[in-house]
């Protein structure tokens, strides 16, 4: 992915303002470039002792030629700036429109630092693409060719001098800077997302680092990458003061060049010796609109990898959904009727994992049932449950929803239909009532703390404070709170990933009553590990090892004496070992 390519379509989007720049930017150059060179002449014609109207005229035209000057630089930095901004806003909510849908794979497989970086730095270092990299070359090239057509009126020699000129500060000091910076390309990005994600993880982990005497460690590893990083940005401002030196020598050479060349000319009788200032000023100002080129090859550097860095970031997360995140799906569940839900033989692993999640799982969970999916840890319960929620794609077989394929079907409306429990829910730094209005800010206060007192939650005010990541609340006040949030949401689909794994035993079955009993004409499907209180399910399903080993109710299951029936006696042993050592 080119950083041209992010910007065509935007870039077509704003070419009024873009287009308004370009030839406001023409007007001041080709003003400045004229007002200077009506300087030199005036103050040399005046040696001459010219008539009063030829000075009216001359000073009046330099007047004239500031204020068109400082008009059209005005209108450039406003069109130019105000293009960037609109540019920057369509790149961002581009961006973020691709993301969304691939948000899950992303984050399964990047570090959250290395992933902000991407996200915000690498997005906000592209806002530089059009003033700095797209914008200078067009005005550097109309403004000198003008230039040199009207130098050529007085002297051809001089013309091609200016054009010489032109073609070092447009392409040969660039291409050296480029040379320079060739060795460090994307070092100061990598060196940044690397101190990004090394300071994230630090402070996430810094508890966990303190009680284990580990953080000095990790202090000197953010160190040495802070160090890193402020090397990087040295040898790259290097460069880019050398290249920005070399412009400024090749400007006075020309300039130097110009006065030798226009003093020969004169003492040859080619030209007249009024017109040599003229040319002076008009070949040292002209240079001034190409000082950006040299610092063009660093914005042009920067802009590149990020985009890439960008692309590398859609690629893999493409690549788990077979590139289906570009599509659109149009279909949507049914308002207001419970779910069913087939999986035909499904298979599903990671991108970066030879090993499967998932062998050939074949399920149907019917309209309004309720069903529990129970397992050792690690045989792929929570993978069902996110593929189910388009999470994930398979990687063979198909997952049907009310009949319709779940690739058809649009992500955000079944996210909207589904009531979620995940086993890490997060909590976003406000109150109880902040967390908990997520999707319908018209509840009532009175309904909140109904559903408050239905997950066992009295004593919780709803203006109660909650840090970010929920810091200050416990596991199962957090597994509460998120219970709490799907009870209020009027999805008819609920998937629920251990919700009530850190309750005690008594909280648990009030919390499970609650549901059931909001949920009890919708379809249910929970992952647990405890065994209790799976009587009122219609259907068990055992996972070991990404296949499924039985399915069942719960009394046909325990008649076969099975895998499920031998989970539930070492269930019932550890339970009563517990109580023999209490008592």
């Amino acid at each position: 992915m080119s950083e041209f390519s992010l910007f065509f379509r935007a870039m077509l989007k704003e070419r009024k303002d873009i287009l308004l720049s370009i030839l406001g930017g023409f007007l001041a150059g080709i003003a400045g470039v004229v007002l200077f060179s009506a300087s030199g002449y005036l103050i040399a014609k005046t040696v001459f002792v010219p008539p009063l109207y030829t000075l009216i005229l001359l000073t009046s035209l330099v007047k004239i030629l500031g204020l068109v000057r400082a008009a059209s630089r005005y209108g450039e930095r406003l069109f130019s700036h105000r293009a960037t901004f609109s540019l920057l806003s369509r790149l961002r909510t581009d961006f973020f429109a691709r993301l969304v849908p691939l948000a899950p794979g992303i984050l399964n497989r990047k570090r959250s630092g290395d992933l902000l970086a991407r996200i915000v730095g690498d997005i906000e270092s592209l806002q530089f693409y059009f003033l700095r990299v797209a914008y200078p070359p067009i005005i550097v090239v109309s403004v000198f060719l003008a230039t040199v057509l009207f130098a050529s009126f007085f002297s051809i020699w001089i013309a091609l001098l200016l054009m010489l000129g032109m073609l070092i500060t447009a392409f040969a000091v660039p291409a050296f800077v480029r040379i320079g910076q060739h060795k460090t390309d994307g070092r100061v990005r990598r060196q940044r997302a690397a101190l990004s994600s090394e300071t994230t993880e630090l402070l996430y982990g810094f508890i966990d680092l303190k009680v284990y005497g580990r953080l000095q460690q990790c202090e000197q590893a953010l160190l040495a990458a802070s160090g890193e990083l402020t090397e990087a940005q040295q040898s790259d401002a290097l460069h880019l003061l050398r290249g920005q030196s070399l412009h400024s020598f090749v400007t006075f050479f020309v300039s130097w060049g110009v006065l030798v060349l226009g003093a020969f000319l004169i003492a040859n009788g080619s030209m007249a010796g009024v017109f040599l200032a003229m040319l002076i000023m008009a070949s040292m100002t002209v240079f001034d609109e190409s000082a950006a080129l040299a610092t063009l090859p660093a914005y042009k550097r920067d802009s590149a990898f990020a985009a890439n860095r960008l692309g590398e970031t859609f690629a893999a997360a493409e690549s788990n959904t077979d590139g289906k995140a570009d599509s659109k799906p149009a279909a949507k569940l049914e308002r207001d009727a419970a779910v069913s839900v087939e999986l035909d033989n499904v298979h599903f692993r990671y991108a970066e994992d030879w090993r499967p999640v998932l062998s050939g799982v074949s399920l149907q969970f019917e309209a309004g049932s309720k069903t529990a999916i129970v397992g050792p840890s690690g045989s792929g319960k929570t993978s069902i449950l996110e593929l189910i929620l388009k999470l994930h794609a398979p990687t063979e077989g198909r997952i049907v929803l009310n009949g319709t394929p779940i690739g058809e079907l649009d992500a955000e409306d079944l996210w909207s239909r589904t009531n979620v429990v995940l086993q890490a829910g997060h909590f976003f730094r406000g109150t109880v009532r902040d967390n908990l209005l997520l999707e319908d800010d018209s509840r009532s206060e009175q309904e909140l703390l109904n559903v408050l007192e239905q997950v066992n939650l009295p004593g919780k005010r709803l203006d109660d404070l909650i840090l970010e990541k929920g810091e200050n609340l416990s596991d199962g006040e957090k597994q509460r709170l998120a219970i709490a949030r799907a009870l209020l949401k009027s999805g008819r689909l609920w998937l629920l990933d251990e919700p009530t794994s850190s309750l005690d035993y008594v909280t648990e079955r009030r919390v499970l009553e609650a549901m059931l009993e909001r949920a009890k004409d919708d379809t249910l499907v929970m992952v647990c590990h405890r065994l209790a209180g799976l009587e009122r399910m219609d259907q068990i399903v055992v996972v070991d090892r990404g296949v499924i080993v039985e399915t069942g109710t719960y009394d046909q299951l325990m008649q076969i004496r099975g895998y499920f029936y031998e989970m539930k006696q070492i269930e019932r042993q550890m339970i009563g070992s517990f109580d023999d050592a209490e008592a």
